[in-house]
């Protein structure tokens, strides 16, 4: 077998791996493509996080394919495996120990059942004291990881990273991607004044009580501004992240079914994660990756880029943890 210098020659880290810690580089463009070149295992005894990807897109209101984003951000992520994190130089995993769990495998002939099979699968993880970073699928897959959350953490606060608030108002309770996060505040499963919602630019008459920093506010006060309200809104209350990857404006992430002209930059929100070091994190996830409307990959790598920065949180908060 050659040797390629700085390249692990064995190749398929996401089989091969013998621990979930540490990196071992390989070509981008080959090679089993888990996220971040993690091993796949359903085996979480040792694991501090476990990725899994929920391949839904059923409660989208306009274009379907976000199915397809969990297959899309891990290829992506193969971009970033071979560097540690930028700018702090900490290699995330010799830190945490990450595991790739796979995807949720769902009947789409029997979508009434869908919403309970997700929740039941953040509750499997959970189970393990494991914490979850989950990509998406529609936004609506956060509802039922929320309801998991709650169960064995408690009410929680809501960091919203998002063109969109979510809340929209009405009288049943419908499986739909605009609708989840008012039912999740009405249930007590989040706490609406605990919460900040950030890049909305679509009009909802009614807040129900979220603290919401509005797309035009983020670019006229900037990142570290938009930082220093979510930690004084959130405090020191368990949170759960959601990183909806319209938040972006459509140059940066035409990839996704709900695009919203006016939205954040890439530096924007990179430096808005970063800012959130030292939060009390529990759970996080991005969604909305579409990648039949992306052009070269560029939204699925947005998406893999601001998951590794919760990865980032999720280090750091050990480290700090430990003392």
């Amino acid at each position: 077998m050659t040797e390629i210098s700085g390249v692990n020659s064995a190749g398929d880290n996401a089989f091969t791996a013998n621990s979930l810690y540490g990196t071992d580089v390989e070509p981008m463009y080959s090679g089993a493509t888990s996220f971040m070149r993690r091993k796949y295992t359903r085996d979480l005894t040792e694991a501090d996080v476990a990725i899994s990807g929920i391949p839904y897109d059923c409660a989208v209101t306009g274009r379907s394919g976000t199915r397809l984003g969990p297959q899309a951000v891990r290829r992506a992520s193969s971009n970033l495996s071979w560097a540690p994190h930028f700018p702090s130089g900490l290699d995330v995993f010799e830190v945490l120990a990450v595991a790739d769990f796979g995807d949720l495998v769902m009947d789409p002939g029997e979508p009434m059942r869908v919403p309970e099979a997700i929740e039941e699968h953040a509750r499997r993880i959970l189970a393990t004291d494991t914490a979850m970073l989950t990509l998406g699928g529609d936004h609506f897959i956060t509802y039922p990881i929320l309801k998991a959350h709650a169960e064995k953490h408690g009410q929680l606060a809501l960091i919203q990273i998002d063109a969109h608030s979510d809340t929209w108002e009405e009288d049943q309770q419908r499986i739909d991607h605009g609708t989840m996060f008012y039912h999740a505040a009405k249930q007590g499963i989040i706490d609406p004044s605990a919460s900040a919602q950030v890049g909305i630019r679509t009009h909802n008459d009614k807040t129900h009580g979220f603290n919401i920093l509005h797309a035009p506010w983020v670019h006229e006060n900037g990142p570290e501004a938009v930082v220093a309200e979510i930690r004084r809104i959130v405090g020191d209350r368990k949170a759960y992240l959601t990183f909806d990857i319209d938040c972006l404006d459509p140059a940066f992430a035409p990839g996704t079914g709900t695009p919203v002209t006016g939205g954040l930059t890439p530096h924007q929100a990179l430096t808005i994660l970063r800012g959130l070091e030292g939060l009390d994190i529990v759970g996080a996830d991005v969604v909305e990756v579409s990648p039949s409307y992306d052009i070269s990959d560029i939204t699925a790598l947005a998406g893999a880029t601001m998951a590794f920065e919760m990865l980032y949180l999720m280090a750091r908060r050990k480290q700090q943890k430990k003392g």
